[in-house]
């Protein structure tokens, strides 16, 4: 496989509309204790997860459920690592052979992985960070939608119950990320025959970035979807380090269409200094729904259909 060796520095825009991207505990769109929506990586990495899943990939950190004794029951991390490789990781006594199986699975390999057995503790810190996701449209608000039952909750009940599905009325959530193939280099400078990062696997997390909110089609998500993905490729020879893009792009509603501007992001990407060090910048949106605002002559920009 080939091997890929160029950081990227991106931005993935994710619009949630009457759904609840992600919620919390309360079952409401998750908070800062300021009150602002935001949605966590967790959120983030698992539709991109069911995706790969769906496609025959194998991934490792997804439930996945076993028979027993007549019941159903969600499988530990050892039993899950045993159903994908085929062997049992209490038997391995070769940390090296574990780290081999572990990256031959696509979300370890994107995402690292916390595999926390006995006497097989291992932490591979991913080639892909994730950060937080935060709502940049101002006038969100949460909608709490009574939902009425066909049964009751007991036999003596004479009416039917009634539950509650909570919502954002609209939310635009925007995660900032990066990737550092260099996160591996301890493992592959050790390791015989290991690989590293791929560019088959950041096709894979690019794929995951442009669809996979959409695709993951839940009661809770649907009315969630990909709206914008930005990729900046540093070269290979690149010593350009940046810091979360999602801090300089705003959001605003427009008479017809949702305007996310730019114009912060194209002005750092435009500098003399930081161009020289880009191979090249992507920009994946919905031109349908949304428009763009500030110098996009640096980027191929794209629909995201």
């Amino acid at each position: 496989m080939e091997k890929f060796n160029k950081r990227v520095y991106g931005i993935v825009g994710i619009k949630s509309k009457m759904a609840n991207w992600n919620s919390d505990f309360s079952g409401s769109p998750r908070t800062t204790s300021d009150g602002t929506i935001f949605g966590s990586d967790k959120a983030f990495k698992y539709p991109i997860k069911k995706m790969w899943e769906a496609n025959n990939k194998d991934v490792l950190y997804v439930k996945s459920y076993k028979n027993k004794d007549d019941d159903i029951q969600a499988r530990t991390l050892s039993e899950r690592f045993e159903q994908l490789f085929g062997e049992n990781v209490k038997n391995l006594k070769d940390k090296r052979k574990i780290v081999k199986y572990l990256f031959s699975a696509i979300d370890v390999l994107n995402f690292g992985a916390t595999f926390a057995e006995e006497n097989n503790n291992i932490s591979i810190t991913g080639a892909v960070q994730v950060g937080q996701g935060f709502n940049k449209y101002e006038d969100s608000s949460t909608e709490i939608i009574d939902i009425l039952s066909p049964f009751t909750n007991k036999s003596t009940d004479k009416n039917t119950s009634i539950g509650k599905k909570i919502v954002s009325n609209e939310a635009h959530y925007f995660y900032p990320f990066s990737v550092n193939p260099e996160n591996y280099n301890i493992y592959t400078n050790e390791i015989d025959g290991l690989e590293g990062y791929t560019k088959e696997a950041y096709d894979a997390f690019k794929e995951g970035c442009l669809v996979a909110a959409t695709a993951y089609n839940t009661n809770s998500k649907a009315g969630c979807e990909n709206e914008l993905a930005i990729f900046v490729e540093c070269k290979e020879s690149s010593k350009l380090y940046l810091a979360n893009l999602d801090e300089y792009i705003n959001f605003k509603k427009g008479e017809e269409k949702d305007i996310i501007d730019l114009s912060e992001l194209m002005q750092i990407l435009n500098k003399d200094e930081v161009k020289k060090e880009i191979e090249k910048v992507e920009i994946y949106y919905n031109p349908y729904t949304t428009k763009l605002e500030g110098d996009l002559a640096i980027a191929d920009v794209k629909d995201l259909f």
